[in-house]
């Protein structure tokens, strides 16, 4: 990966588990060393340098505390070997403490925390230091999910008030698009895209990027190239799609037959009770209630496309709907390569060739 993080930025690697986000943060941190590369923080050259001389504050996922200190002296640790004043500590320990709600544990040994607690402490370590850079291999996963919430709300402030950059592992995609300035998406080692969460969601680079994106993900529908009286469209067995504007003169230039992927996400497909002239008929296949809003799972020939739709939405298994592509939001992949054919003017870092 090549990958330019700029200062005071909150950047987030995301992707799936054993991508190597953490192999990538262990290598900034100086606990692994890469095969080949150069690693710079500011204008140092930090490939050679331990990593205690690199500045970097690291909160790891197997929170990493002292055993024999009790919650008040980790967080205090950093500060104690620099030679810190006791007041100045006991000051900043005090402030760190209550923005993670360890007060009333700053008395207790590891072993009296549970999981939860433990992964506040050594967020607690990490902060009180302000490093150059702070590196976070998912800090919040141990955390119930009203708390997750509230530290991600806190964290996110925090970096901004300290200014200080922050590289922040996740393979959970609410953390990332929540978070980040920008999200560098990596898979099986290779990065994806590098932009901020808007982007990354409404132009992507590929269909990986794509499906991983959004919950719930992107429908794909295979197709094929078809051409007729000057229109191009996607045939997908049970309709057509009909392309416009600039991606139909991109594949104007493809062959009839070529395979694609027509991508659409769930929000943006309208379900109606009667057909007209651009809809696409279909059956109910099943609903998925999540309170405000459900999930209609509908067939589509061979295809299963999941739509979002209003809380009020009322339709029984087996009827009749029709669904609406919005064509403004609607992608085209290349089948073979993944590759994106939606032009887009958002700068984007393209998958890197081995």
């Amino acid at each position: 990966m090549s990958l330019g993080i700029e200062d005071k930025e909150f950047i987030v690697l995301l992707g799936p588990s054993g991508c190597g986000k953490t192999t990538a943060l262990r290598c900034i941190a100086g606990l692994e060393t890469p095969d080949e590369g150069e690693i710079y923080i500011g204008d140092t050259l930090v490939n050679n340098l331990p990593p205690k001389e690199r500045d970097v504050a690291m909160v790891f996922q197997s929170y990493a505390l002292y055993p024999q200190m009790t919650a008040q002296e980790n967080v205090a640790f950093p500060l104690k070997i620099k030679g810190v004043s006791k007041t100045e500590i006991d000051q900043r320990v005090k402030k760190v403490a209550e923005l993670l709600r360890i007060d009333q544990l700053l008395k207790r040994r590891p072993r009296q925390l549970s999981g939860g607690e433990a992964q506040r402490v050594a967020l607690g370590r990490a902060i009180i230091r302000e490093p150059k850079v702070f590196l976070m291999d998912e800090p919040l996963s141990n955390l119930d999910a009203k708390l997750r919430i509230y530290m991600r709300a806190e964290l996110k402030r925090l970096q901004k008030d300290l200014g200080i950059t922050t590289i922040y592992v996740t393979h959970d995609q609410i953390e990332a698009m929540t978070m980040a300035d920008r999200v560098a998406l990596l898979n099986k080692g290779i990065l994806q895209q590098v932009a901020p969460p808007d982007d990354l969601y409404g132009h992507p680079s590929n269909s990986f990027v794509a499906g991983f994106i959004g919950s719930p993900p992107m429908n794909f529908i295979d197709c094929t190239l078809g051409k007729e009286n000057e229109h191009v469209y996607l045939n997908a067995s049970v309709f057509r799609f009909t392309l416009e504007g600039s991606i139909a003169e991109t594949l104007k230039e493809r062959n009839i037959g070529e395979e694609f992927e027509l991508g659409i996400r769930p929000e943006d497909i309208t379900l109606a009770k009667k057909g007209g002239k651009e809809a696409i008929p279909g059956q109910v296949f099943t609903l998925e209630p999540l309170g405000a809003e459900v999930i209609v799972d509908v067939k589509v020939g061979e295809n299963i496309l999941k739509v979002r739709e209003a809380a009020t939405f009322k339709a029984e298994v087996g009827q009749e709907v029709w669904l609406v592509f919005n064509e403004d939001k609607a992608h085209v992949f290349d089948k073979k390569t993944g590759d994106t054919m939606t032009p887009s003017t958002t700068p984007t870092i393209l998958p890197q060739k081995r």
